[in-house]
């Protein structure tokens, strides 16, 4: 069965395992000093143009945001994000686990506004018992969002402007870096990213690696003893050349942005697919794409197609997410338009 369930349901690139079989019989030393994982750091500084940048390569998303959020924060602080969130929603408490609360504002299309983000610093501030409070002590986006949709430049440049009046770091998920960056409605690229932000990762696990993601510090911010709270998460890898020679060829002759492009253009012909049939959708700019479905049809397409069910809109219909990746083919596509055929009368 063909899958639109997600964009980490294939392997690895084919470059990304040859760099892996290549280097197999090599030796290397361990948990981040391996030859690989110190020419991918270079390779990811130059596609930052950031010379002094600090890259620290990690296995997943949700281990991530929970290692870098709470290295980052004092211990009576939390972080700001909005209600749709990967940390606030779908990452099982783990912010909560270190200890730190996610302190939520409203989510518009998966955006956070810069100007509610202000009123609620302002008010947090001026409020003479915040001493019993959670402080806000870092702010959360991710990019792309978890409804697909993208930040412009001028809208995370008002929220980093916020940041630095209040003196707290700005934290972008980039678990699907990759696909935001390439998306026709994007207007800025990986340097101007970098030099907005005080960290950010790039997704390797959803962007053609087997795992791994890489966490960039930006502004010689590293937190004390980063490396001791990596590994207190357990997040610390021994064999450290696993994550490490997998970027080392993603970042290779632009292949992540190149292989990027192509979730783009797939989840393109998959909404025109959609769309020719007479679907009502969500239309995104980038790799998920939203459908509403009928429970009719809902039921006989899951029977064809693997996607995701993602909520109901009444007792009659549901939203559908379908998502494509680095590995989506024509052939996938074909396949999808001739199982939505099917079903398209229902």
């Amino acid at each position: 069965m063909i899958s639109f369930e997600s964009d980490y349901n294939n392997g690895a690139h084919p470059s990304v395992l040859q760099h892996l079989i290549d280097t197999n019989n090599s030796q290397s030393a361990s948990y981040g000093f391996d030859e690989w994982s110190e020419s991918a750091r270079q390779k990811i500084r130059e596609a930052c143009m950031l010379d002094d940048a600090e890259v620290f390569f990690l296995v997943g998303g949700t281990q991530t945001n929970a290692t870098v959020i709470d290295s980052m924060l004092s211990r009576y602080e939390g972080v700001v994000a909005v209600t749709t969130a990967h940390i606030n929603v779908h990452e099982s408490g783990a912010i909560e686990a270190s200890g730190h609360k996610v302190l939520t504002l409203p989510s518009h299309n998966g955006k956070m506004d810069a100007e509610e983000l202000r009123a609620f610093l302002k008010s947090f501030h001026a409020d003479p018992t915040c001493d019993h409070m959670v402080w806000p002590g870092m702010v959360y986006i991710t990019f792309p969002t978890e409804l697909g949709t993208i930040y412009k430049a001028s809208e995370i440049e008002q929220i980093e402007k916020i940041c630095q009046e209040y003196s707290i770091p700005l934290f972008i998920d980039g678990a699907r870096l990759g696909y935001g960056l390439m998306s026709d409605e994007c207007d800025f690229d990986l340097p101007w990213l970098s030099r907005h932000c005080d960290v950010f990762y790039i997704g390797g696990t959803k962007v053609g690696a087997l795992c791994g993601e890489a966490v960039v510090f930006t502004k010689d911010n590293v937190p004390r003893q980063f490396f001791t709270i990596v590994k207190q998460h357990g997040a610390l890898l021994a064999k450290s050349r696993i994550a490490g020679v997998q970027f080392d060829a993603l970042f290779t002759d632009n292949l992540y942005f190149k292989i990027s492009r192509n979730a783009i253009e797939k989840a393109m012909q998959l909404r025109e697919v959609f769309k020719k049939s007479g679907f009502t959708m969500n239309d995104t700019p980038t790799n998920q794409q939203f459908i509403v479905l009928s429970n009719i049809q809902k039921e006989h397409l899951a029977r064809l197609i693997a996607f995701e069910i993602w909520e109901p809109i009444d007792e009659s219909n549901t939203l559908c997410r379908f998502v494509t990746s680095w590995a989506t083919t024509e052939k996938d596509i074909e396949t999808l338009a001739n199982a939505i055929a099917t079903i398209s009368e229902k």
